[in-house]
């Protein structure tokens, strides 16, 4: 994965979904009312990212993690090179959704934070590329008699946000933004996931090269079943929002059952029966 966003960004990035992210996370971190020191860019591919908190006053100074070169840390995501609590903002666009262990990286998130930090990260999720999967493994049963694995999974929202509470954080919140890109033909997506380092890095991929049979098969599968009525199709990105607190005793807590004080039906203007 590594040396594939490196040619990626040495052949031009295709940052359409990164620069879509940032200007999703400018609102996102539009509404908190706080300002933070010291920000963590984890592992957004490129800048977009930290001029946003940079420029929008929310973060004094930001400091970019990334395995690319021209990071202010080259390192590695799933090793955090930081003292605990050394943040107040860690913020990932478009970067998590390829790290071997998930949980672990959130660990350390929440460990890298200081009390009552915030963490806000954009990854796929979802049903992210369900067009190319549905196609792809049409195609390969009808040509090649079996399927190959040719989309990485993604988790879904409800089991991300679960991981959020298993990190630690408090007041976890967990969203997904649909996104559809159209291309004049699948081939125009192909050369996009090449050009955002996105291609096949599965360990359990087939390791035959892709037969033309299978490709054209594929091409024609996905026009037939996802293009609009002007002959373009579509590929839908989902990008998953995750926000979550590190714990301090200023914020809220939810009361203990049992311990109302007012009925419900009491509340709602229910007539009592």
């Amino acid at each position: 994965m590594r040396r594939r966003m490196a040619r990626a960004a040495a052949g031009g990035h295709a940052d359409f979904l990164v620069r879509r992210a940032a200007e999703d996370l400018d609102e996102r971190l539009g509404v908190v009312k706080r300002d933070f020191a010291l920000a963590l860019d984890l592992g957004t591919p490129g800048p977009a990212a930290a001029r946003v908190m940079t420029a929008s006053g929310k973060a004094a100074e930001v400091v970019r993690l990334s395995s690319l070169a021209g990071s202010d840390v080259v390192g590695d995501e799933e090793a955090l090179p930081f003292r605990d609590g050394a943040f107040d903002l860690v913020v990932s666009l478009l970067a998590l959704q390829a790290v071997n262990d998930l949980p672990g990286v959130l660990v350390q998130a929440r460990r890298a934070l200081r009390p009552d930090g915030l963490f806000v990260a954009c990854l796929m999720g979802g049903d992210s590329l369900a067009e190319l999967r549905t196609s792809f493994a049409e195609a390969e049963s009808e040509i090649e008699g079996g399927v190959s694995p040719r989309v990485a999974p993604f988790a879904e929202v409800r089991a991300l946000g679960g991981l959020l509470q298993r990190a630690g954080f408090a007041l976890p919140v967990a969203d997904v933004e649909p996104v559809t890109v159209r291309y004049a033909s699948p081939f125009g997506l192909f050369a996009d996931l090449r050009a955002m380092g996105l291609t096949n890095v599965l360990v359990d991929r087939r390791r035959t090269p892709l037969r033309r049979a299978t490709l054209l098969r594929m091409a024609e599968i996905y026009t037939r079943r996802f293009a609009d009525p002007d002959g373009r199709v579509r590929a839908t990105f989902d990008l998953v929002w995750l926000s979550g607190w590190t714990p301090h005793e200023s914020q809220q807590k939810p009361l203990k059952p049992g311990s109302a004080t007012t009925r419900l039906a009491d509340a709602l203007g229910v007539p009592p029966h």
